[in-house]
């Protein structure tokens, strides 16, 4: 039995107050803040999250 491939990924983004750089799951279960100036950078909503800061990239 294959065991099936999450459709979530974490994606890195940019704060859109000092411009820290943070890695974060596409799919966060709680509040996530940037780990230098404690702005929010992403909420969760149940499925996506929703993001506050610039996606950078898309990690695999």
């Amino acid at each position: 039995m294959a065991m099936k491939e999450s459709d979530s990924k974490f994606i890195k983004i940019r704060c859109p107050k000092c411009k820290n750089e943070q890695i974060i799951f596409g799919k966060v279960a709680s509040l996530v803040k940037c780990l230098v100036c404690e702005q929010e950078l992403a909420n969760p909503t149940g499925g996506k999250s929703k993001i506050k800061g610039r996606v950078l990239e898309v990690l695999q």
